[in-house]
């Protein structure tokens, strides 16, 4: 079972990760383009998940999931299953609420680059794609790197969202938070330090990692 909890941990982090690089990256270069007066609303509705109660987002995305309203009834028409207490309700879920570990980083990133380089490419004819892909891209790899590393990271941590979302059901959204906090409510303290133990050295290894990656790029 906990093996199930691990690998299932595993591909929730992977998948949101993915989908945060990929929908993350272009919404951070845009904040950091963009000079609109609606820059700081959409600034703070990203950011939102940083001050905002884990089971206040849960509960309203829980009720968004609900067949009851358009979404959930969208999905279930589309798939047959419902968003709530299943694995993509969670990849949603996850999604939404490591959103700003992602994008703020980057809009940072982006927001220090050297804009210059941008005008002398468009300058030589070079298109806005262009640009984004060979200039602001491979001048922002660490900043690209560390903002992975912070959504894989934040994801694997998660627990008052994926609780509310997807429940505790063993093999489909149990994942290794909750079968941490399953594992102490029975009193089953062997794996709860097992499980425990492994989040702390994980998350160890992975924050010497991030600062090792900071200072290296600093001293560049």
């Amino acid at each position: 079972m906990l093996s199930a909890a691990v690998w299932l941990t595993i591909k929730l982090a992977l998948i949101t990760t993915l989908i945060l690089m990929v929908i993350g990256t272009p919404l951070a270069w845009k904040l950091a383009t963009m000079r609109s007066r609606l820059r700081p609303v959409i600034e703070a509705l990203v950011g939102l998940p940083l001050v905002l109660p884990p089971t206040v987002l849960g509960f309203y995305l829980l009720l968004a999931f609900s067949p009851n309203n358009a979404l959930g009834q969208f999905w279930l028409d589309l798939t047959g299953s419902t968003l709530a207490f299943s694995f993509s309700g969670l990849v949603v879920a996850s999604v939404l609420y490591s959103l700003p570990f992602v994008v703020q980083p980057l809009q940072r990133s982006f927001e220090q680059l050297d804009h210059g380089l941008l005008e002398a490419a468009a300058m030589l004819g070079a298109r806005r794609l262009d640009r984004f892909i060979n200039i602001v891209l491979p001048n922002t790899q660490r900043a690209l790197l560390l903002a992975a590393c912070m959504g894989f990271a934040h994801t694997i941590g998660e627990f008052g969202v994926v609780l509310m979302i997807g429940g505790n059901i063993p093999g489909e959204t149990q994942v290794l938070s909750i079968a941490l906090f399953d594992a102490v409510e029975t009193q089953q303290f062997e794996t709860a330090h097992t499980i425990a133990g492994g989040l702390l050295a994980f998350a160890m290894v992975l924050l010497v990692v991030l600062y090792s990656i900071d200072r290296r790029g600093s001293q560049r």
